[in-house]
């Protein structure tokens, strides 16, 4: 019989209700930081701060330092996956990700069928590092983007506002678009897989475009292949524990509960907790859902977001997070506000 956890976060994860509430924030090591600034410029471009280890374990290691998070997400990006495959992959400043579109079979041809992890060491070396390098008490998380989020950046070459691109492919040539996913599904469960050995104690997958699918594509392209990517996660890896958030997929949400498709669901902020968490079976664990930008409004707004959660959530397994990413222009008081605010130590 195993040892039940000591860490807030994996006794969340385990089903168990915890007060206060543990707390992590989705990207909580990036721009808003000046000392993650400062490190970004050492790295030269974004792709090789992600692939060197002492550089994306420092900005991994600086929200703790400042803040004291519960949890700790490896500092890497979701399009690593398509570049270990073999798609060219770049980040353009001001712009974002650009990449050499796949949009036939030949350019699905010149990926690799099975994922290199070799090309992806630096990301297990940061992970190894971590293992040592963080306080006792914080939860070690990786992540990795489920595969309709990566196909769609594959197949547009870049972010666009609807998915269109990739979702015209899945209704035209519904075979290309199948088998993109099933390579993604696998790269990206044996991703998951290594990381979890290299010290990842639990891993977030994020659904960031479930909002552009509609009900008709919804379960081949994302319920589905999130489904296969956890059961082979906990095939392999019993103990791994599994968060998924899928970006506007509140309509889906009682499915994936139902289905026992990971560990916690997470929340967009367009959900309110109160009128869904009744509805969902008490032992699935939640997470979310702060708005981020009532984080950077602050004040008034900030406090009432708080408290209409903690109030929601009170007597259930969660997890405090923003329904997002934390934006680039956020106050760093203000997170400060928010964490005081959740642990019950503001004034």
């Amino acid at each position: 019989m195993s040892e039940r956890p000591t860490k807030a976060i994996l006794r969340v994860l385990e089903g168990e209700p915890v007060w206060p509430l543990p707390i992590w924030i989705m990207r909580q090591a990036g721009r808003y930081l000046p000392e993650y600034r400062e490190t970004r410029k050492q790295a030269g471009s974004f792709l090789d701060l992600c692939y060197t280890p002492r550089l994306a374990e420092e900005v991994t290691l600086q929200p703790i330092r400042r803040f004291g998070f519960d949890a700790s997400i490896l500092f890497s990006d979701i399009l690593v996956i398509p570049h270990a495959l073999g798609q060219d992959v770049r980040f353009v400043e001001n712009e974002g990700p650009k990449l050499d579109p796949i949009t036939t079979e030949a350019d699905l041809s010149r990926l690799a069928d099975d994922l290199p992890l070799s090309r992806l060491e630096p990301v297990f070396e940061t992970l190894d590092r971590l293992t040592r390098s963080l306080p006792p008490e914080t939860t070690l998380l990786g992540f990795c983007g489920a595969p309709w989020t990566v196909a769609s950046y594959m197949i547009a070459g870049k972010g666009t506002p609807d998915q269109a691109p990739a979702r015209l492919t899945a209704y035209r040539d519904p075979a290309f678009m199948d088998r993109l996913i099933d390579i993604l599904v696998r790269a990206s469960t044996a991703y998951l897989i290594r990381q979890i050995d290299a010290g990842a104690e639990a891993v977030q997958i994020f659904e960031s475009f479930g909002a552009a699918l509609p009900p008709a594509l919804f379960d081949r392209l994302s319920l589905d292949p999130i489904r296969r990517m956890v059961s082979g996660l906990k095939e392999a890896r019993p103990q791994a524990k599994a968060i998924v958030f899928v970006r506007g997929g509140g309509a889906h949400l009682h499915r994936f509960a139902s289905a026992g498709v990971g560990d916690a669901l997470a929340l967009d902020w367009t959900l309110d907790p109160a009128m869904i968490l009744p509805h969902l079976p008490g032992q699935v664990a939640t997470q979310g859902n702060l708005d981020p930008l009532a984080l950077i409004a602050g004040g008034e707004p900030l406090q009432r977001g708080v408290d209409h959660i903690l109030s929601s959530v009170r007597g259930r397994p969660h997890i405090f997070n923003l329904g997002h990413g934390i934006l680039p222009e956020t106050p760093i008081d203000h997170v400060a506000e928010l964490i005081a605010r959740v642990r019950g130590t503001a004034a």
